[in-house]
Parts: C-alpha cells; structure tokens; sequence
C-alpha cells in the first residue's frame, strides 16, 4: 500500500513539473512568433526595399510548423524559405526548412526537439526568404514573441 502511494506521489510530481516546464517554454518563447522581413537584414545585405513580414506556429504535440508570409516587395520571385539558426547579423544553417520551394502559407513537419528550441530561444533563430537574385536570401528577420 505503502509503495503505491509513493508511486502516485512520485507520478503526480512528475506531472508537475512537466506542467511547469511547459509554462515556462510557452512564457520564454511562445508558440505564436513573428519576423519583419528586410533586404537590408541579410548577410550580404539585399536591397532594402525588400521587404515583408512571417508569422510562425509551432505545434510541437502535432510535429508542426505552419507559417503565413507577407511579402511587401521583392525583387524576384520567392524559391524557397527557412528557420536558420543564428544571431542578428551572423548567417547560419538551415533548421526547419518552410516546404521544399517558397509558398505563402503552409505547413510542414519538423522534429519535437527543433520545434520546442525555436520556441525556447526564438532570438537565436531568424526566417529568410530566397529567390534567384539573392541564393542566400533576398530577405531576413530574427523570430521574435508575438505580442
């Protein structure tokens, strides 16, 4: 009897804290983020009259990204877009790919783990989108909370 107890103790603690840790993703990081677009964000820089907005949802439980564009102006017609990894300023690897060429909104699927570090830690990520001008990115913008 003793030992069962324990056991629902032990089980209702685990809850608990994974409850919390929970919060405290979605409070640091959020499911719901967004990015200003700009030419002049790239690294090298693309025009500056590039410009445009994202909104990010994560659904971790689903395995899932789904993102809307905005595009405000474009030199060139978008071919791709991603999640890459790396501060303002410092380019870095693609980590969740937006679909396999550029589409105004979607989804697609990514690991839990990629999924949950973006929402933890959006500054250290950034969105950008690509066209046949500018192959490493005709735009950019660090993830931020949506507010």
């Amino acid at each position: 009897m003793r030992k069962g107890l324990l056991t629902i103790a032990a089980l209702a603690a685990a809850l608990a804290t994974g409850l919390v840790l929970a919060a405290v993703a979605t409070a640091q990081g959020g499911n719901h983020l967004v990015a200003q677009l700009r030419g002049s964000n790239e690294v090298p820089a693309a025009p500056a009259s590039n410009r445009g907005r994202v909104e990010i949802t994560l659904k971790p439980a689903a395995g899932k990204v789904c993102w809307e564009f905005t595009i405000t102006k474009i030199d060139g017609r978008g071919m791709a877009a991603h999640i890459h990894k790396g501060k303002s300023g410092v380019s870095g690897p693609v980590f969740i790919p937006l679909g396999t060429t550029f589409k105004r909104q979607g989804c697609t699927s990514a690991p839990k783990t990629k999924i949950n570090a973006v929402g933890a830690r959006p500054g250290s990520f950034y969105v950008n989108v690509h066209n046949a001008k500018h192959l490493a990115g005709a735009m950019r913008g660090q993830l931020k909370v949506h507010a």
